[in-house]
């Protein structure tokens, strides 16, 4: 393992990313470091991760590449502090996973780094299934080599995270399923299971279902509508941050409006805040 040579009292920043694993082995070394980085491990640090992830989606969202440069900073990061934690462990460092992403670039793209430039993109396509074959093959040697335990078998759902947002995972199981065949036909299918779906929460409510009962309806539902956007092809994460967004900015806009006649919207009525809306609503969709 690297051990940092590193003197803390004149360190200064660097675009050199050996600065930065520098850092963050200095914060993980024993007696010198920061307490709160070396009670750290991979459990810990993942919901991190995560966040940061969703951070850099958020500043690209906003149009912001200020915030975004920042963000991509800390995404980098929860990259650095993972890798320096499975080099502690003896397991791989960071050169390691720079070397895993470039091999798989090169790997997934012959037709830019190998001799097969000519290939049209159905043969791109089709040649995706070989590459991930050869992939698995290669990433059970290597757990072989680590001596960690075999995966178990692995069905057409496999490998999607459980981590992911639900409306993302929902959607990257439908596509597996849809590969093998289990799919709609069309979007009126989808559309008609949509309705079908809302009709069996109304059906549950009314034969006084258990509040687990009704959740599982409104899953199904949410499942169905994320279904319906896979067929729209529209990506139902994004769709939603959009309505979230939208919903922010409408109802800004009647604390707005009852804040200049010196109310606040639990001083309202809802007929009143529901006309604001209206009102919101529709300068949002006049031209200019």
């Amino acid at each position: 393992m690297t051990q940092p040579s590193l003197d803390p009292t004149a360190v200064t920043p660097s675009g050199d990313i050996q600065r930065l694993l520098e850092i963050m082995a200095w914060l993980r070394t024993p007696d010198h470091g920061c307490p709160w980085d070396l009670e750290q491990d991979f459990a810990t640090i993942a919901p991190f991760t995560i966040e940061e992830a969703y951070e850099v989606a958020d500043a690209i969202e906003r149009g912001d590449l200020a915030d975004l440069k920042d963000e991509l900073g800390d995404l980098l990061l929860q990259v650095v502090f993972h890798a320096r934690m499975a080099e502690e462990r003896g397991i791989f460092a960071f050169p390691d996973v720079v070397r895993a992403i470039t091999e798989k670039l090169i790997r997934r793209h012959p037709h830019v780094f190998g001799g097969d430039r000519d290939m049209s993109p159905e043969a791109v396509k089709g040649l995706w299934e070989r590459i991930k074959a050869e992939e698995k093959r290669a990433r059970a040697e290597e757990r072989q080599r680590l001596g960690l335990p075999a995966p178990a078998a692995a069905g057409v759902l496999a490998g999607v995270p459980t981590a992911l947002p639900a409306l993302t995972r929902a959607l990257k199981l439908q596509d597996k399923a849809g590969k093998v065949g289990f799919d709609w036909n069309d979007v009126d299918a989808v559309l008609a299971k949509i309705v079908e779906e809302a009709g069996e929460i109304v059906e549950a409510r009314r034969a006084g279902a258990s509040q687990q009962s009704v959740a599982d309806e409104v899953g199904d539902l949410l499942f169905a509508a994320v279904n319906l956007a896979r067929h729209l092809g529209v990506d139902p994460e994004a769709a939603l941050r959009g309505t979230n967004a939208k919903f922010e900015r409408r109802f800004g806009s009647i604390e707005a409006a009852l804040a200049a006649k010196g109310r606040s919207p639990a001083e309202a009525s809802l007929d009143e805040m529901d006309a604001l809306w209206n009102e919101a609503k529709r300068r949002e969709r006049e031209p200019g």
